[in-house]
């Protein structure tokens, strides 16, 4: 009898906690989810590694993943133009996080040190097209690599706290600790991140993305050129032979891409010149999945960017 009360008191104690699962679209944000499920949950996310925000086709298993999750979070209509057509069709808290108060937005083609603090935008809708976006990143355009700004995790992981606490009521305390103890670590992590690159922040570098204006706002740090200025986009040969100039003018310097694959013109840009070819890496690639991710994430960008150009 007195097993079969325990057995009975477990079970209840397991119904009760509800399972929610958790899906983004991207793994940064899956990072931040994975902070503050810690220990309750493990969300899923969409994209594969190494496949492009900007241009994945969804799958058949994609469209009824999106369907069947309970919290779904994307960046936005300016990151994310396979999203829009399928999320319409969801009954379920949908968060782009790029409309979320209090996350700053940046603008291609401003300084480093301007912003724009976000208030409120229409939420997007099914019938929003994708050609209504830029991807190319064109001066004046949003910039929505904004994951790599330590100031908007914390914004989103507020959110991602308080829908999790509605959600699943029995575990408000773990998720209110999780967030807490994120936030901590996040402070931590801008000043380890500002030691390590204060000796490299006059030093010019070139970037074939122009994915990571958040990050350098953030560390005090700016990029001298683009070779392209979308990755998934050839940059043309009058635009080749500048960006050489420049590599030319500049002397000593890094030229990073992204993984998995770096650029057949990377070798051509660099031929003959003193030019070391390094990595950033902006979603984290194949690093595992958990409470600490996102902060290896920007610790790793930081670390490379240093470890290239401290060796010129």
């Amino acid at each position: 009898m007195a097993r079969f009360l325990a057995f009975f008191v477990a079970f209840i104690t397991f119904t009760a906690h509800a399972d929610v699962r958790v899906l983004t679209s991207i793994k940064p944000l899956q990072q931040i989810a994975a902070a503050i499920q810690d220990g309750v949950g493990n969300p899923e996310v969409l994209l594969p590694p190494g496949a492009s925000p900007h241009h994945y086709a969804l799958r058949p298993s994609d469209v009824r993943r999106v369907a069947d999750a309970d919290l779904l979070y994307w960046v936005g209509r300016d990151m994310e133009n396979f999203l829009p057509r399928v999320i319409g069709s969801r009954d379920k808290p949908t968060v782009a996080v790029m409309t979320l108060k209090g996350i700053r937005l940046r603008h291609f083609g401003e300084d480093s040190q301007s912003h724009a603090d976000h208030d409120d935008h229409d939420a997007p809708t099914a019938s929003d097209s994708a050609d209504e976006h830029d991807h190319d990143h064109r001066p004046g355009s949003v910039d929505a690599h904004l994951w790599l700004s330590t100031a908007n995790a914390r914004v989103i992981a507020a959110k991602m706290a308080s829908d999790l606490m509605r959600a699943d009521p029995a575990n408000i305390p773990r998720y209110q600790a999780n967030k807490k103890a994120f936030v901590e670590r996040l402070d931590a992590l801008d000043a380890r991140i500002k030691t390590r690159v204060a000796g490299i922040a006059d030093k010019p570098y070139f970037v074939f993305h122009e994915a990571f204006d958040y990050f350098e706002e953030a560390y005090g740090l700016k990029h001298a050129g683009v070779f392209s200025v979308a990755s998934e986009v050839q940059p043309g040969a009058q635009h080749v032979a500048a960006m050489r100039e420049r590599l030319q003018a500049v002397g000593k310097t890094c030229v990073f891409s992204e993984p998995p694959m770096r650029p057949r013109l990377a070798e051509t840009l660099t031929a003959g010149l003193p030019v070391r070819l390094a990595e950033l890496d902006p979603l984290g690639g194949t690093d595992p999945v958990d409470a600490r991710g996102y902060e290896r994430l920007l610790e790793k960008l930081g670390t490379d960017l240093a470890g290239c150009l401290e060796q010129l």
